[in-house]
């Protein structure tokens, strides 16, 4: 059952779960958004299709805040909130190592579509994140962090900490200390934007995983 945090005639906002599909993709893996489908055809006995509109996005890994926008309209003006840096969306992680107290990164990604890894490379598109560190846990030498996304770029946040030799703990592409079976602490904790019809600032939050490593920071 997905937790769903908010709904009105225009929005959804759920919690993904981790290691699920956004989208479906050729592996035929249960996705969030066919669920959710499903979830409103059976909530409001639709009969048909029903419209769901995906305006961003998270890695399957990660789970976290996302909306969905139930009309095309809504659809249209979370897009233009995205594009603008009006859509607000703030990530809890863990890295290896002590990093400093804030700093802004940049980098230039550039996207492998075709093995799915980004890179820091001179012909990427600029990616920009800001960062403070909210806890350092010197025995597991691991640092909990909290990220401001400037810019929404795949796998972002994974290689902008990873190219600094901060990597993120449990993150199987990017970090080669990773242990097999380890679950990548990334997590999706905020969001923020103006509701498409209203107008009003909407800020939804989440409380952090209980589970390992993020239950060495409580």
């Amino acid at each position: 059952m997905i937790n769903v945090i908010y709904e009105d005639n225009h929005l959804l906002v759920v919690e993904k779960p981790i290691n699920m599909l956004v989208q479906a993709d050729n592996t035929n893996d249960e996705d969030l958004l066919s669920k959710l489908k499903l979830y409103l055809k059976e909530k409001y006995h639709k009969p048909g299709n029903v419209y769901l509109g995906l305006v961003h996005r998270l890695d399957r890994p990660v789970g976290g805040i996302m909306v969905f926008a139930k009309t095309s309209k809504a659809a249209s003006r979370l897009s233009d909130q995205v594009r603008t840096h009006k859509f607000n969306k703030i990530y809890h992680a863990i890295v290896y190592g002590k990093v400093k107290e804030k700093e802004e990164l940049k980098d230039k990604l550039l996207k492998d579509k075709k093995n799915n890894i980004v890179t820091v490379n001179p012909n990427g598109k600029e990616s920009i994140l800001n960062y403070e560190l909210v806890k350092y846990n010197k025995e597991a030498n691991l640092s909990l962090v909290k990220v401001y996304l400037k810019t929404g770029r795949s796998h972002q946040i994974r290689v902008q900490f990873s190219s600094r030799n901060h990597p993120l703990f449990g993150d199987q592409k990017y970090n080669k200390q990773a242990k097999v079976g380890e679950q990548i602490a990334l997590f999706a904790s905020s969001l923020s934007f103006y509701h498409p019809t209203t107008k009003e600032l909407l800020t939804f939050s989440l409380d952090l995983p209980k589970r390992k490593p993020w239950n060495l920071f409580s």
